[in-house]
């Protein structure tokens, strides 16, 4: 989750936050039913009655698109893979998985979950207005979640990847290939080509005059492009790395220092003169914790000359490590889950090397250039 990210709580273990994007599509929506969609409905009411519906509407409406997240994310939990975060954002969220599906049906359940949950909803909200016909503003309200959250269900079940209509597409086309790859490729070239649509239809809306519908669809069909772009460099960055291991790539001149060592000579032996970044603190001949240039801003300059490194390290049994046999997608998926950019390579308790997120994005560099 993005530093400029506003938390707000944790479902499930999971981090919720607002990307501040949101704010301006939460104005917008709130504007758009107070100023119009509402007065259509009801001409006797007051302004203040408008804006106060509208924006309960807006806050159950994102409550919607928060289950729709939390629908995909229960379904990636069910099947092991680990979920950083949830985020609300411009453009509805994103539930950020940070690996992938290891089979069809797994891509094609956590897919579908979302666009479930929103007919789930609608649902549940047209059942709610047919309740509440005495109560005309939360009739009104009611219907209208039924109608936009069968709107999210339908938008998203178009089959232009990455939108979860596309996964699914993905997944049944995987499921018949029983090749991610291909599978991708050609999910890519329809998400390309609905995403080409959109963007040709939002022009085609500026040439009618209708800037604000124009513009939106454009954008819309823009960053669905750029998404899909993302997504196959990920997926073509997973491809390079298959059955290459840690151990090809680990740097195994690990620098070791002692735990009695101050802050200040770290610095001027190893980060200064040599540039290291990452250094294994060790205690009675074995490894205690993990001293990186992270740790060491933590501590003011003035205090480094008299700050041991056993003081400022992360102890071992809080640092995440990896085994030299596992494979390099697996590491970078690790890296991305959570959040490090460099883990010692161990081995029957003893340190046999060090991966940094650099290194992989160095190899593969090397890979891609040896493809040319």
């Amino acid at each position: 989750m993005k530093s400029s990210t506003l938390r707000l709580a944790r479902v499930m273990g999971i981090p919720i936050g607002l990307d501040p994007s949101w704010f301006l599509i939460f104005a917008l929506f709130t504007w758009v039913l107070a100023a119009n969609y509402f007065p259509l409905e009801f001409k006797n009411w007051t302004t203040l009655q408008y804006w106060v519906v509208a924006g309960l509407t807006s806050i159950l409406f994102f409550f919607s698109v928060l289950l729709h997240e939390i629908g995909h994310s229960v379904m990636a939990l069910r099947y092991k893979l680990p979920v950083k975060s949830i985020t609300l954002y411009i453009f509805g969220g994103i539930s950020e998985i940070s690996a992938e599906p290891k089979n069809a049906m797994a891509e094609f359940v956590i897919a579908f979950a979302g666009p479930f949950t929103s007919l789930l909803l609608a649902g549940i909200f047209y059942l709610l207005s047919m309740a509440l016909t005495a109560s005309p503003p939360l009739m009104v309200m009611m219907k209208y979640l039924a109608y936009i959250n069968a709107i999210l269900a339908a938008f998203n079940l178009i089959p232009g990847f990455p939108l979860d209509g596309g996964r699914v597409f993905r997944s049944i086309v995987w499921g018949i290939t029983r090749n991610l790859r291909r599978a991708t490729e050609i999910a890519a070239l329809l998400g390309h080509a609905i995403a080409f649509f959109f963007i040709l239809l939002g022009v085609w809306e500026l040439f009618q005059g209708n800037w604000i519908d124009g513009l939106w669809i454009a954008f819309i069909g823009w960053f669905l492009e750029t998404a899909v772009v993302g997504q196959v460099q990920q997926q073509r960055r997973y491809d390079l790395l298959e059955g290459r291991t840690v151990e090809q790539i680990m740097s195994k001149s690990c620098i070791m220092t002692s735990a009695n060592m101050t802050v200040q000579e770290l610095v001027d032996e190893y980060v200064l003169k040599n540039g290291i970044r990452c250094m294994v603190v060790m205690g009675t001949g074995q490894p205690v914790g993990l001293l990186t240039l992270h740790d060491i801003r933590q501590v003011p300059k003035e205090h480094w000359q008299n700050t041991m490194a056993s003081q400022v390290m992360t102890p071992m049994d809080k640092v995440k490590i990896i085994g030299p046999k596992v494979g390099l997608a697996q590491a970078l998926d690790e890296m991305g889950k959570d959040g490090v950019n460099q883990m010692p390579v161990m081995k029957d308790g003893q340190i046999e090397g060090m991966l940094s997120r650099q290194d992989i994005i160095d190899y593969l560099k090397l890979l891609k250039n040896l493809e040319k």
